[in-house]
């Protein structure tokens, strides 16, 4: 299904991955400007990522 829509309407496609570039440089941005803010994200995400794990087991 996802396919489809994708042949169906590039566009929106091609506006979609241009935002998300767009934001991965503001990001790559706030993160030289603020190391520690990178860091922070960091131990959030990691422990995002240990919590979703845990509820697995």
């Amino acid at each position: 299904m996802a396919q489809t829509l994708q042949r169906l309407d590039p566009e929106r496609r091609r506006r979609r991955l241009r935002l998300l570039a767009e934001l991965a440089d503001a990001k790559a941005v706030r993160d030289r400007v603020s190391p520690r803010h990178a860091y922070v994200n960091q131990l959030r995400d990691l422990i995002a990522a240990r919590r979703r794990s845990a509820s697995w087991t």
